[in-house]
């Protein structure tokens, strides 16, 4: 059994990833540092754990680890990762965004490796250390990836995507309350949202001669969970020949599906699922892209990854069902 441990234990991806491990078959929880909770009741905090566990947050860790996950706030987890050190042999697991460019996923001669396992699995199998993609680029660049391996992105694409309230974290704001968020509808960082930066890195890395742009606006929905995104841009192939371009690139993906019919959130939310849909219209190709922010766009991936990186089969774990009422 390989031995776990959580850094910022706290947050929303955190109790996502307890939950996901806690009935992992290949592994053992070792320890959830928190330093806000230390000896409090995990379950306190994630209530849906309430009969499942009553293992408690800590304030101190166990360096000899199998694995560890970081759910720390962007920014934090290589100021933790500088101030804490664990055995050579423990393996790396960061979800946010500090290790995910080339321009700095070195740190301390590690090297973090990319993790969407779409775009490069068998990089990740032999990884020690992995930068976990961003929730909104994860859905974007499943949307993109079969195009962009073949040279197929020759215009701008436009990509429109709205998440639920708890992309925004547990952190209050003046838009994550309620009264704010109930029957209401907003669009933030239009055009500059960070996750750009993974998805263009990847577009460049796959079809280099790609000199248009990626115009994102994201949006913030009044529902919990989940991604809806659409892309659209030039393409002067068939419906019928874009199929089979997707189907083909993702025909040995565990958990990225592509429906002949029009897709909606409920199908993914509470699963590691991303699903696809295209539609031509004219000379342009609109994919519908959609995942669960909180486990294919973070802790979901995370497990997927890990158990990559152990040679478990891909969905360990992870046998998650939607839930439509």
């Amino acid at each position: 059994m390989l031995e776990i441990g959580i850094i910022g234990g706290a947050g929303y991806t955190a109790g996502e990833l307890i939950r996901l491990l806690i009935f992992h078959s290949k592994i053992k929880l070792n320890f959830v540092f928190s330093t806000s909770n230390s000896g409090n009741k995990i379950s306190a905090v994630h209530q849906d754990l309430v009969g499942v566990t009553d293992m408690k947050f800590t304030d101190t860790i166990n360096s000899n680890i199998d694995v560890l996950f970081l759910c720390l706030g962007h920014g934090k987890s290589k100021d933790y990762l500088e101030d804490n050190t664990f055995s050579h042999t423990t393996k790396i697991i960061d979800l946010s965004n500090d290790f995910r460019l080339e321009t700095n996923n070195v740190f301390n001669s590690k090297k973090f490796i990319y993790g969407l396992p779409e775009l490069q699995k068998t990089t990740i199998q032999k990884a020690m250390y992995i930068a976990n993609p961003g929730c909104f680029a994860t859905a974007i660049q499943l949307a993109l990836l079969p195009l962009v391996e073949h040279n197929l992105l020759t215009n701008d694409v436009h990509v429109n995507a709205v998440t639920g309230a708890t992309g925004a974290g547990t952190s209050l704001s003046k838009t994550t309350h309620f009264t704010w968020r109930d029957n209401n509808f907003s669009h933030y960082k239009a055009f500059t949202h960070q996750h750009l930066g993974e998805i263009n890195q990847t577009i460049q890395q796959l079809q280099n001669n790609f000199d248009a742009e990626v115009i994102f606006i994201p949006n913030r929905g009044d529902f919990s969970r989940g991604i809806f995104a659409t892309a659209y841009t030039n393409y002067k192939g068939t419906l019928e020949d874009a199929k089979t371009l997707y189907k083909n690139y993702y025909k040995d993906a565990k958990f990225t599906f592509v429906s002949d019919q029009e897709i909606y959130l409920k199908q993914v939310v509470n699963t590691n699922k991303c699903l696809l849909h295209l539609h031509k219209h004219n000379d342009k190709l609109l994919i519908t892209s959609c995942i669960d922010n909180l486990l294919k766009g973070a802790s979901g991936q995370a497990v997927q990854n890990m158990n990559l990186m152990y040679g478990f089969n891909e969905n360990e774990g992870l046998q998650l069902k939607a839930n439509f009422f």
